[in-house]
């Protein structure tokens, strides 16, 4: 680990500093990963916190097609008239249509639930259903507004992981059907997004589509599916988000959880529970799930 303020001689400097000037600051990056006679300390004594405080949290909802096809049929309602093969095949053909339609579905999410790496994950007492949402996060290095799909990509720092934890017994509001869901409730809670444990430079990954996501839940593999699976991009989320908001250097953007969630394995997250998530290149995140104690 090299200190970077110090590094750099600005005592003040900030990972969102430095990508606010990433196109110079980059090249100096490199010089210092190359650099054997800088300030290398270990990390084992250290304690890694997320990579970045964004401002803003975009996330993509319904972007991976085989884990929204689960999550229909583990969703289904227990008077639903069709068969398991049945609702697969409806959503199935629902997602094929989003995909020849072209328009992406993204939400907002809330920098507080941001935690780090190696963090300690609070389950609220509340969330009767938590659940793992292991995601590739593109972290932006410049403004971007109005940018082409093509371009979109430019703006692009880099990429981290991210873990987008859900309960998903309040996905949904059963009170009002009809205003659908709600994803403050379900996916907000303090620590509910474990990042990290580094930005590397989007330079350094040769495909984002073509990435592997891994999740373990106590040594099991629950998730293992490549970005392959995105029904869009990184270049068409951040080009999508951008034709309504301003992304600012260090947001992320989210791109969605592949298939292999704890509602379709039928075993959510409890007390005591390890996850450790990895993405190809990435690195690798490991979390511990504790019970929230509430004051006798």
């Amino acid at each position: 680990m090299l200190d970077l303020p110090t590094a750099f001689g600005q005592p003040a400097l900030t990972t969102r500093g430095i990508l606010e000037r990433w196109d110079e600051m980059l090249p100096r990056l490199h010089e210092l990963a190359a650099d054997e006679t800088a300030d290398w300390r270990p990390l084992e004594h250290l304690r890694a916190h997320a990579p970045v405080e964004p401002r803003q949290v975009f996330q993509s909802g319904a972007n991976y097609r085989q884990h929204v096809i689960d999550l229909e049929v583990a969703h289904r309602a227990p008077d639903d008239p069709r068969t398991a093969e049945e609702a697969r095949a409806e959503i199935a053909a629902v997602m094929d249509r989003r995909a020849a339609e072209d328009l992406p579905y993204v939400f907002i999410g809330l920098p507080s639930a941001i935690s780090g790496p190696f963090d300690d994950v609070v389950l609220p007492d509340w969330a009767e259903q938590p659940d793992w949402e292991l995601e590739l996060a593109a972290v932006i290095a410049k403004p971007a507004y109005g940018v082409t799909v093509e371009k979109a990509l430019e703006y692009v720092a880099g990429y981290t992981i991210a873990n987008d934890l859900t309960d998903r017994a309040t996905v949904f509001r059963r009170d009002m059907k009809a205003i659908g869901t709600d994803w403050l409730r379900c996916k907000n809670a303090p620590g509910f997004t474990p990042l990290g444990p580094w930005i590397v430079p989007a330079e350094s990954i040769a495909d984002p589509g073509d990435l592997r996501v891994n999740l373990k839940l106590n040594g099991e593999t629950m998730q293992d599916e490549s970005t392959k699976d995105m029904l869009f991009g990184i270049a068409r989320l951040v080009s999508y988000i951008s034709q309504t908001s301003r992304l600012l250097p260090g947001d992320l953007v989210l791109t969605g959880s592949p298939a292999g969630n704890g509602m379709h394995w039928g075993r959510l997250l409890r007390d005591g529970d390890v996850m450790e998530g990895s993405i190809t290149g990435l690195g690798a995140q490991r979390t511990r799930c504790v019970a929230e104690r509430t004051a006798s």
